[in-house]
């Protein structure tokens, strides 16, 4: 492939700021040239920054310092590493590690609102990946950039990209991406309001997940377990109206740790709260909305206050009753959100 860096770097925070001492590469890219073939540790270093952006941002939100730090890795850290020869495995390595930075970039310009942003990256994502001649990785960036159409009002646009997905990787990619990419597109025709289609698709990822042997699964997508596919099965089916089915699979996603995946537990709290809220149960509502600012305080995530609103807004209502002004108010202070 042509090793020209074809596309502009993106300015973006320090490293040594965002990332912890062991996820920040051992070379620096304001050292002289180096005209050596790119060596294995180097790529090993990166694979770590790549990690701990990862697991940062699902801790602290794509607008702390960690998630913001996977631009200026792609940018300034890995691209230059093409002008330097490179092994044709190594290349192939490298066009990897470019995808999945590229890949966060774009989450976490979702999880603060810059779409426009997030779609620029996500197409860099897809760029590498395809460059990478990695299936797996594709079609996970195409369900990344389904889910970003789903959860901005675009689910036909989400299903026609899903549908690109599944065509070439039916009978290739992994069967853990596979199911990845079938719970998006149950999210999807949630999203559309297409109940019978939501729950075809969330039934099959829920087989493939089952069946998708322990080993072999992508460092990037070890995030996806049962309790993963729970969390977005309790938000379909608050989607559908359907708050029995919320509540039963929010109990299966009750085991996630929230140490690990703040921002999402905050997230399933907050939508199981608006599931209690329309069936009723103020009481449950309230606890279930406490439980979710606890976790989100602390998480720089426009997406997650965006779910906390909606609880609001159907709090509003009650605001003259003392445990939900209580609530708002708490809303207000910790994380930021106006009361309606």
């Amino acid at each position: 492939m042509n090793r020209r860096i074809l596309l502009s770097a993106a300015g973006g925070g320090t490293l040594s700021a965002a990332l912890p001492i062991y996820g920040r590469p051992s070379w620096r890219p304001s050292e002289p040239a180096d005209r050596h073939q790119v060596r294995r540790e180097e790529v090993a270093a990166l694979r770590r920054a790549v990690a701990a952006v990862r697991h940062g941002d699902s801790r602290y939100g794509g607008g702390s310092a960690q998630a913001q730090a996977a631009a200026h890795l792609l940018d300034q850290w890995a691209l230059p590493l093409f002008g330097r020869p490179l092994s044709a495995t190594r290349e192939h390595e490298l066009c990897a590690i470019c995808a999945e930075l590229a890949r966060l970039a774009g989450w976490a310009a979702l999880d603060t609102g810059r779409h426009a942003a997030a779609r620029r990256h996500f197409d860099r994502a897809l760029y590498w990946a395809r460059a990478a001649d990695d299936l797996d990785a594709t079609t996970y960036v195409l369900a990344t950039m389904a889910l970003h159409a789903t959860l901005y009002s675009r689910p036909a646009t989400a299903l026609d990209m899903i549908q690109g997905a599944l065509g070439p990787a039916m009978h290739h990619a992994s069967t853990r991406v596979l199911a990845f990419t079938r719970l998006i597109e149950a999210r999807a025709h949630a999203r559309a309001s297409e109940g019978r289609a939501a729950g075809t698709a969330l039934a099959a990822a829920e087989r493939l997940l089952d069946a998708a042997p322990p080993d072999g699964t992508p460092e990037w997508l070890d995030f996806f377990t049962h309790p993963r596919l729970a969390a977005d099965a309790a938000e379909i089916h608050r989607d559908l109206g359907d708050s029995r089915a919320c509540f039963a699979w929010h109990d299966q996603a009750e085991a996630m740790a929230p140490n690990a995946f703040t921002r999402s537990v905050g997230m399933r709290l907050a939508v199981v709260a608006t599931a209690h809220l329309k069936a009723g149960d103020l009481e449950q509502s309230l606890a279930l909305g406490h439980r979710s600012v606890d976790n989100l305080q602390q998480v720089a995530s426009r997406r997650a206050r965006d779910y906390v609103l909606r609880l609001v807004s159907g709090l509003t209502p009650h605001r003259d009753l003392r445990p939900v002004g209580a609530f708002l108010t708490r809303v207000r202070l910790e994380l930021s959100i106006p009361a309606r």
